[in-house]
């Protein structure tokens, strides 16, 4: 079953938030960084019974496309062929018919010619099911820079450009790589009698949306964490001098290495090398091309975007390692394959001790920042700092450089920036929390009552239950300036994640920060602080956030990320138990896109004479002193009754009342100096007709007559007493 296509939209003081109700439960979602050729965006999520792709945004299908797959395929014919229908008797002789009925459906998908510019908001396109039958708890991407279908042959793999490729690792061990063409499925090749009638068609593996699989064995337990990266032909090329491998047969060879941890014995890291034309093939097994013993489990694994060969791997509390599977640990390796057997670890960052205790701040997250050439990490205790590896800080050496070493002598590795994240002192300070929550009733303390609180407060084991996460989405150049990238991190839940708009500019601004600039964590430009994301609870309806993504806001705005001056450069992707919620973050323009303000306003009109309220109805032309109806009853002209009380009894007296106001002309009342001195005329004062209707409208007197009515209203407030009457103010 495919999401709801409709989102219930739900604006905030600081965002909009789109909600899409899913029937499964969500464990994973990840955004494909290339566009489909009609500009969408394609997401993915693994749920209990398999993965959905999403397509979202970018041009629709035909009308007459969608009408003719609603009405279905045609029905069978029941009963007595037509008596002029023709059989026809092949011979025994003749050569066997082609397999199949009718021959293999063509999807030819037909889309409008230009975006709708009228759409308040990205719509979803189409969806697709693939059925894997168990749960899928992992799904991995290629490293990429997101960018266009055309763009998208990386290291000359032109592959990229029609199909997606994509790992997806399952509850009962296996791990597949599954290829699948950009361009969603037509609503004809979902209507097809083939996919309707038979139960099994949505199974990934069966080619009915062009599909094709992978399955990397192995493994004897789930995966844990998984990565995938693709491989440069130069990398491939200097590894096959040694196998006397020719310098054309290597670089006409596009691969994808996949990586993933299993909590076998201790932990087992296992990479898999696919060639991407031999998975046309599908159903073939793939055996691993190495396999790592490792002395503790890992929590985390992704490859370096720059460097392919090289992993982080997240090996909580003790360190964050670096492991080159292109580098042999022993250098004289002769394995046949295009990399050698066993691969090697190349260094290891120690993160801070928890105070006061002797054990180490447990990681949440890691990622590569600054394209490979830096690592932003996340501690459990809401703490966060960026290892500079090469260099990239403007102001101090590398880690490693000449100057100074980063390891000092109690196992520490230096950060080369770091801070805390707001509102986690009480995961730094527990005791504190409680103390300011708890009475001033003076508790006398036992020493084996003080040694329990005191294990109680500082151990580490308080840290253990926080979760996290960290999701760095590369900007396309056209962005920025230069080629910064988007940090989107999340701690405990929905109340505590933060976005970094440009990561570059927020590692200068906090150096220049440290050494006086002056410059706040969350305040100043908007590139150089951390924004924290409000009443995300709104659209999570209850549920708790498993998990965070981001999506590069360039579709609706006709170039790659072009985000305008609508707030952040890329859409927050919250994922709950069974909800996705798209965020879209304005500080300058909030909900200016759905609803539309006039047209409720319009409504409101229509409402006001089924209102008890009070209705102030402003002309769309007005002299210079303004009158306002404040009166209950019904708009008057002045050919009916002139002013008189709410229940009097009509008299003979109107006709003359009515014929001495039409005489005499109308004096308009004087502005009060307070209080409601000309409610005497109010009805005759809100009746009277324009005169000059050649007259310019003057909003800025009109805004200082509101103004003072909004003093009046506030001054008679107090006094009012119990009687409180609604004003609407309807334009």
């Amino acid at each position: 079953m495919a999401p709801a296509t409709v989102p219930r939209v739900r604006r905030t003081a600081q965002n909009t938030q789109y909600t899409y109700n899913l029937p499964r439960r969500i464990h994973t979602v990840e955004t494909y960084p290339v566009l489909s050729p009609q500009g969408a965006t394609i997401l993915i999520y693994g749920h209990e019974n398999g993965v959905t792709l999403i397509w979202r945004g970018g041009r629709k299908f035909k009308p007459e496309v969608v009408k003719e797959a609603e009405r279905g395929p045609p029905a069978k014919q029941n009963g007595k062929p037509p008596v002029d229908a023709v059989m026809i008797i092949d011979s025994d002789d003749e050569e066997d018919a082609p397999a199949g009925k009718g021959g293999s459906f063509v999807d030819q998908p037909q889309f409008e010619d230009n975006l709708d510019e009228d759409d308040p908001y990205p719509e979803i396109t189409q969806t697709l099911d693939l059925e894997f039958g168990t749960a899928v708890l992992h799904v991995a991407a290629l490293p990429l820079t997101p960018c266009t279908a055309e763009d998208a042959a990386w290291g000359g793999t032109e592959i990229l450009k029609d199909r997606m490729v994509f790992a997806a690792s399952c509850a009962t061990r296996e791990v597949f790589l599954i290829t699948l063409p950009l361009v969603p499925p037509s609503p004809l090749s979902k209507a097809r009698a083939e996919v309707q009638e038979s139960l099994l068609a949505g199974k990934a593996g069966n080619g009915k949306w062009g599909e094709t699989m992978a399955l990397l064995a192995g493994q004897l337990k789930g995966s844990d964490s998984l990565a995938m990266t693709l491989i440069r032909s130069k990398t491939l090329l200097e590894r096959s001098k040694s196998n006397e491998r020719s310098r054309s047969e290597s670089r006409a060879l596009p691969r994808v290495v996949v990586a993933a941890h299993s909590p076998e014995a201790s932990g087992v890291l296992r990479l898999w090398d696919v060639p991407l034309e031999e998975t046309s093939k599908t159903g073939q097994r793939i055996e691993p091309f190495q396999t790592e013993f490792l002395p503790k489990p890992l929590t985390s694994i992704s490859f370096n975007p720059t460097h392919s060969t090289q992993l982080l791997c997240n090996a909580t509390p003790d360190a964050v390692r670096i492991y080159d599977y292109a580098l042999a640990s022993m250098p004289p390796d002769e394995s046949e394959g295009p990399f050698p057997s066993q691969g090697s670890w190349l260094i290891s960052f120690y993160p801070p001790f928890a105070r006061p205790s002797s054990s180490r701040k447990p990681i949440l997250a890691t990622s590569w920042i600054a394209h490979g050439r830096a690592i932003f990490v996340l501690l459990a205790d809401g703490q966060w700092g960026i290892w500079d590896i090469d260099g990239v800080s403007p102001q101090g050496p590398a880690l490693f450089g000449k100057p100074g070493s980063g390891i000092r002598g109690d196992a520490l590795t230096e950060f080369n920036v770091s801070g805390y994240v707001e509102g986690t002192s009480p995961l730094r300070n527990p005791a504190s929390q409680r103390a300011s929550g708890a009475g001033s009733d003076f508790v006398p303390m036992t020493p084996h009552s003080r040694r329990d609180a005191l294990s109680a407060a500082n151990g580490p084991e308080r840290l253990a239950p926080v979760k996290g996460g960290i999701v760095v989405t590369p900007l396309p150049a056209s962005t920025t300036t230069t080629n910064d990238e988007s940090v989107v991190l999340w701690i405990g839940g929905a109340e505590h994640i933060f976005v970094i708009p440009g990561v570059l500019k927020f590692w200068d601004a906090q150096i220049r920060r440290g050494v006086g600039g002056g410059v706040n964590l969350f305040s100043g430009a908007q590139p150089t602080r951390m924004i924290r994301l409000n009443d995300l609870s709104v659209g999570l309806m209850g549920e708790r956030c498993t998990g965070v993504g981001a999506i590069v806001r360039f579709i609706e705005n006709g170039g790659p990320g072009s985000s305008g001056n609508e707030g952040l450069p890329v859409e927050l992707l919250v994922c709950g138990e069974t909800r996705l919620v798209i965020v879209r973050e304005s500080e300058t323009v909030v909900g200016t896109r759905i609803g539309g303000v006039v047209s409720r306003r319009k409504r409101l009109s229509e409402r006001a004479k089924e209102n008890s309220a009070i209705i102030v109805y402003p002309r769309p032309e007005q002299p210079s002193s303004i009158a306002f109806n404040l009166s209950v009853g019904p708009r008057r002209k002045l050919s009916k009754p002139g002013v008189g009380g709410l229940f009097d009894e009509p008299t003979s007296i109107e006709d003359t009342t009515q014929a001495e106001a039409e005489r005499r002309p109308l004096q308009l009342p004087s502005r009060p100096r307070s209080g409601f001195a000309f409610a005497d005329s109010l009805n005759a004062a809100a009746d009277v007709e324009q005169q000059d209707e050649e007259d310019e409208r003057d909003v800025e007197v009109e805004m200082l007559d509101i103004m003072e009515i909004d003093r009046e209203l506030d001054a008679l407030d107090s006094g009012r007493g119990r009687g409180r009457k609604k004003v609407i103010f309807d334009s």
